[in-house]
């Protein structure tokens, strides 16, 4: 009987945890597993005897079911049975694209609750009317209780008690109405401001944001916020000379145009410090990047280059604008005004591109000279109504080959077809 290998097919029944685990040793330190391997078995025959008892498989507990942890061979246990329930393990199931998205790099999120939104505010001309109505109020009581010099031109508005004493009369209920009426004045001039165009008021007060106000001319708004410039005209500016590599390693120095402006006022001004210069790393970022994807010039391989103005263009703007969106700018172009190899590699680079040049160059007389000589061979012999054989059509293709490729002033001798032969068969000229 050949017990290496179980023939036998697996009772459906059994669970998928199969075998079932082995139970734990006892406090005498000696498990079933080694008193079943010291009791003694009785000696089977091998030939001729009795059958031979087959090994029951005995199933283990399905998961979430109570599992006896005690020692079957055990045949007087003092303790209670104790009973362990196995909860069914739930592994998280991974997402095809986390590990991708872990890793890949991505433009910092926006603040959504930080968005410009306008401020409350009224018209300058009401602050205006305030002022006046203020100051002639003022005024009036300052006539009526006698503070002010009385002028025989103008009107007597003094009061009675004014007129009998000669002297200033102040009362509280005159102190009060100068009190009120110098508050009116204060807040109309502390509310003022002038918005021209092209700039805009951030409010905040004690840190927090209270809107934008971008009416232009005067407008009165709470004068307890305070209020930060923040230029929202259409912008340029042109970088200095940043030195990045291209594809092939090769160092070259770009020079940038960027158009832009400023678009969400909050943004801009609290979600970063300056984002004039937050723009300004962006921009050297993202031509770091972008110049790393293509080689500078493409002389040697056909294909895609920085040379190409547009497309270098067009991924520039892409790039800088996601990258710049979130601190509330927007990026209109990105446009390179120079483009050039780094000073320690140019000399080398240019001498490479005339050779790659020149070579191109040859290629090109060569082809021209190959089909016009075999143009001539065939004109030829329709003229002349022979057709030549193989060699002198080779002879004549090479004569043809050197006058039209030779330089001006040079005689260049072409072999004769027995002489070449015989070089092939080692034979002397």
């Amino acid at each position: 009987m050949d017990v290496t290998r179980d023939s036998s097919q697996r009772p459906d029944h059994l669970p998928k945890a199969f075998p079932p685990p082995l139970p734990e040793r006892s406090a005498s330190g000696a498990g079933p597993l080694t008193r079943a391997a010291r009791t003694p078995r009785p000696a089977q025959p091998v030939d001729g005897g009795p059958a031979t008892t087959p090994i029951a498989v005995v199933p283990g507990p399905a998961v979430g079911t109570p599992v006896d942890l005690r020692d079957p061979l055990e045949t007087a246990d003092p303790m209670p049975p104790v009973t362990a329930k196995i909860p069914p393990v739930d592994e998280p199931e991974a997402s095809p694209g986390a590990a991708a998205t872990a890793t890949s790099r991505r433009p910092p999120r926006a603040d959504q609750a930080l968005r410009e939104h306008t401020a409350a505010g009224l018209p300058g001309w009401i602050a205006l009317l305030g002022l006046l109505i203020g100051t002639a109020a003022v005024l009036l009581v300052l006539v009526r209780d006698g503070a002010v010099p009385y002028w025989d031109v103008l009107p007597d508005l003094r009061s009675a008690a004014a007129k009998a004493s000669g002297q200033a009369e102040v009362t509280g209920r005159s102190v009060a109405a100068v009190a009120v009426a110098g508050l009116l004045v204060v807040l109309s001039l502390a509310g003022l401001l002038a918005n021209a165009g092209g700039e805009t008021r951030v409010l905040t007060r004690w840190g927090r944001y209270r809107g934008t106000v971008r009416r232009t001319g005067l407008v009165w708004v709470n004068p307890l916020l305070r209020r930060r410039r923040v230029d929202v005209r259409l912008r340029h500016w042109r970088s200095e000379p940043v030195k990045v590599v291209d594809r092939t390693g090769t160092p070259i120095v770009v020079r940038l145009l960027i158009v832009w402006r400023v678009k969400d006022t909050a943004r801009a001004t609290l979600a970063i410090e300056d984002h004039e210069s937050y723009l300004r790393e962006q921009v050297q970022a993202v031509l770091t990047r972008t110049a790393s994807t293509l080689p500078c010039d493409s002389n040697a391989a056909p294909g895609p280059a920085l040379r190409d103005g547009q497309w270098f263009a067009d991924e520039l703007t892409r790039a800088l604008a996601a990258e710049v969106a979130p601190a509330g700018l927007e990026v209109y172009s990105a446009q390179p005004l120079a483009l050039d190899y780094a000073p320690e590699v140019a000399e080398s680079m240019r001498r490479r591109r005339l050779a790659d040049l020149d070579a191109g160059l040859r290629t090109v007389l060569v082809d021209d000279a190959v089909e016009a000589a075999a143009l001539a061979v065939r004109r030829l012999e329709r003229a002349t109504a022979h057709e030549l054989d193989e060699a002198a059509r080779s002879a004549l293709m090479e004569q043809l080959l050197v006058a039209f490729v030779a330089p001006a002033g040079v005689a260049a001798s072409v072999p004769s077809p027995a002489a070449r032969a015989g070089r092939k068969e080692g034979r002397p000229a």
